[in-house]
């Protein structure tokens, strides 16, 4: 059978674009190399802050807003609950990026936000220790998504709407041309499609390598602790929050959803192999995440209860790789997401799905051009049929 599309990966991303082509009405086949909604990448972990005060780039939000639209849509269509709205806290001295980039976006696109002073901090939300001389933004629409349920949720929706998903197959190389794309498996066999949707993620560098994308692959770990009061670290009492000091990475966490209060620090991982990443984690580490928690959220922090090891794909300037493939019009690249992206996984399926269609993805992709960083590649000049 020849397919339309084929998507590599079916991931965070992969199970949004194989979902979106599929609605589309396109003969879809979706492969990936591990289990559904697997644990050896970067889209698991039980929890993922979602908000729209982006304090990376206020060019981020439009598409957040979108995203919000879309994650309420896939949760009524499939009666799952896939996000939770807590409110969201971001904490640091005035000048740090997390607090002047969180306001400068809030303040561009006109987002309902709060400031509130470490005095104010403490009196409105009794479980967070900040100092001083910190400041907090706070906004409203902030949460956390649940990231294995959306991985489910958007292969659910691709397999109703007709796409055909494969588990435990390895592609090991790919081609294109004039005349369509083709994927070779690990036992040999060769694909035919239109069209190709590259969505691999931490191996999206060995997939693509032709681009020339610097992708830098960081170990970063998940950590659960048990509080010692629960309710006061409950959803209904303690929104998400991002901590920014110096001295140490950013932290963020989440309030204790029912397995234990999570924390875990945003950049600072040591350099991994996607195929040899480290699964053990350290007394060391274990006790670095323990002081950063105690620090901010004291009652969160009792006894460790596990970690979980996951993989940044680190673009240079950790903006994303979302477009078509320069030197092949009818692929479509979407990598690099820079362990902020899980977010986004609805509406990046909704902009690669309009890419492979030859479409407007509603949205400027300039920030995301896959040839930024390397000046060999040529761009492609004709577009996709």
């Amino acid at each position: 059978m020849r397919y339309d599309t084929i998507v590599l990966g079916l991931g965070g991303m992969g199970s949004a674009v194989a979902a979106h082509v599929a609605a589309r009405g396109r003969r879809v086949l979706g492969i990936e190399r591990f289990g559904p909604a697997h644990a050896r990448g970067s889209s698991h972990g039980e929890s993922r802050i979602i908000r729209q005060a982006y304090f990376e780039s206020p060019d981020y939000v439009p598409m957040l807003r979108r995203a919000y639209e879309l994650w309420d849509a896939l949760e009524a269509r499939t009666e799952m609950t896939l996000r939770a709205q807590t409110g969201g806290l971001f904490v640091g001295r005035p000048e740090t990026a997390v607090v002047a980039g969180t306001l400068e976006s809030a303040r561009r696109w006109d987002l309902a936000h709060e400031i509130y002073d470490a005095a104010e901090l403490r009196r409105a939300f009794p479980a967070v220790t900040p100092l001083d001389d910190e400041i907090g933004v706070y906004e409203a629409v902030a949460g956390a998504l649940f990231p294995e349920a959306g991985v489910h949720a958007h292969l659910l929706v691709a397999a109703a709407d007709g796409a055909e998903l494969r588990f435990g197959t390895r592609a090991i190389g790919w081609d294109a041309g004039d005349d369509g794309a083709r994927v070779t498996l690990a036992d040999g066999t060769r694909i035919e499609a239109q069209r190709l949707a590259m969505c691999a993620g931490p191996w999206f560098a060995q997939i693509a390598p032709d681009l020339g994308i610097p992708l830098r692959i960081e170990r970063n770990v998940q950590f659960w602790f048990a509080p010692s009061d629960r309710d006061a670290v409950s959803p209904a009492h303690l929104p998400i929050y991002a901590v920014q000091r110096d001295g140490a990475a950013m932290f963020y966490g989440f309030p204790d959803f029912g397995d234990g209060a999570k924390v875990a620090h945003h950049r600072g991982g040591r350099d991994a192999d996607p195929d040899a990443l480290d699964r053990t984690v350290s007394a060391g580490e274990i006790a670095i995440a323990h002081a950063a928690l105690a620090s901010f959220v004291p009652l969160a922090a009792g006894l460790f209860l596990r970690a979980d090891p996951c993989m940044y794909s680190l673009t240079p300037d950790e903006h994303f790789v979302i477009g078509i493939h320069p030197r092949h019009p009818n692929v479509v690249v979407a990598g690099g997401f820079s362990g902020h992206g899980y977010k986004f996984t609805p509406v990046v399926g909704e902009i690669v799905a309009a890419l492979l269609a030859n479409e407007d993805p509603g949205f400027s992709l300039d920030l995301f051009s896959p040839t930024r960083f390397a000046r060999d590649v040529t761009p492609a000049m004709r577009a996709v049929d």
